[in-house]
């Protein structure tokens, strides 16, 4: 077992490279400018948000409070003649990068405690790189990518979106398995 102090420059390493790499995806490939598609109306969505006033938080419609009214006429009615949405909606305001940026790295560091935890439990001082990299991938990939699919089975969320976030987790995973193969105590 390998002591998690031990590994502090592996779980340091491994949130630098997955933030530079998020970076990159985002900044220089933008292959997620795609993701995001503009409504025909904005105008008339925006201004019919501003006069509702709704308080920032996720929204679904048409909203059915309880799931055994789903099958009442009403409500079939409503999703019938509806579009099915889900919305997630920010204060107004200037988008505050900085602050996400600050907390994506933050949970890339988490990610990575998480990694090392588990690694260390389960991979031997001394182990061979691959080793390393195999477990600390696996657990990476997991935690970046596993939990995209949700948002495609239950919310509607385009497949496409979902794979490419997944192909995301994918090169955070490889990111973070090289910092501790590389800095794997011997």
């Amino acid at each position: 077992m390998v002591p998690l102090t031990h590994l502090w420059l592996s779980i340091l390493l491994a949130a630098v490279l997955v933030f530079v790499a998020s970076c990159l995806v985002h900044m220089l490939l933008k292959w997620h400018n795609a993701d995001y598609r503009p409504l025909p109306n904005e105008a008339e969505v925006l201004e019919a948000l501003r006069k509702g006033a709704p308080a920032p938080g996720q929204y679904v419609f048409p909203h059915c409070a309880d799931h055994r009214d789903m099958n009442k006429p009403e409500m079939l009615k409503k999703y019938e003649e509806n579009p099915l949405g889900l919305v997630y909606l920010g204060a107004p305001g200037r988008p505050r990068l900085g602050r996400s940026m600050a907390f994506w790295f933050l949970f890339n560091v988490a990610v990575a405690f998480c990694v090392a935890y588990l690694t260390s439990r389960t991979v031997p001082p001394g182990a061979p790189g691959l080793h390393v990299f195999r477990v600390a991938g696996t657990a990476a990939f997991l935690a970046y990518a596993a939990g995209a699919a949700q948002g495609s089975i239950w919310m509607g969320k385009p497949w496409i979106v979902t794979w490419k976030e997944m192909a995301d987790g994918l090169i955070y995973a490889l990111a973070s398995a090289a910092a501790f193969a590389w800095l794997w105590p011997g």
